[in-house]
C-alpha cells in the first residue's frame, strides 16, 4: 500500500471545494463506500489551497479532457456534484471512480485506480477550463 501511495501524483484542491467534498464523502460513506473512501483518501493527501492559483487544476465544476491511457481514447466531461451529473451531457459526478480520480490533478499529470470491478484504470489530463 505504501508504494502504491507514493506514486500518486501530488494534487492540489481549493478550500471551499475540499471543504464541501469532504462533508459528501463522509454522508455518502454508506451508500458507496468504495468511492466515498477514494475519494476522503484523495481529500487526505491534497495540498488545500486558496482557489485563486488553480486554473490549471482540476475542480469541481471543470471542463476536462482527459486520455484514458488503456485505450488511447480522450474524453471531454464536466466535473460536477452528485445531483449535476448528466452522462448524457458529459457531465461526470465526483462520486464515480473517474470523478474522484481526476479532482485536485493537473495538465500533464496522470493517475491510476482501480475501478468497481477490480482492473486498474490510468487516466491523463490534457486540459482543463472553466
Amino acid at each position: 500500500m505504501r508504494r502504491e501511495q507514493s506514486a500518486l501524483p501530488p494534487i492540489r484542491i481549493a478550500e471551499d471545494d475540499s471543504r464541501r467534498l469532504s462533508s459528501l464523502a463522509n454522508s455518502t460513506m454508506d451508500l458507496f463506500p468504495r468511492v466515498a473512501q477514494f475519494l476522503a483518501r484523495e481529500l487526505e493527501r491534497a495540498t488545500v489551497t486558496a482557489g485563486n492559483d488553480l486554473h490549471d487544476v482540476v475542480r469541481m465544476g471543470s471542463k476536462v479532457t482527459y486520455r484514458d491511457d488503456g485505450t488511447g481514447a480522450s474524453r471531454q466531461i464536466v466535473l460536477v456534484y452528485p445531483h449535476e451529473a448528466n452522462i448524457e451531457l458529459n457531465r461526470i459526478s465526483i462520486l464515480t471512480p473517474v470523478g474522484a480520480a481526476l479532482i485536485g490533478l493537473s495538465v500533464g499529470q496522470r493517475i491510476e485506480f482501480e475501478t468497481p470491478d477490480k482492473r486498474v484504470r490510468s487516466l491523463t489530463v490534457l486540459a482543463v477550463s472553466e
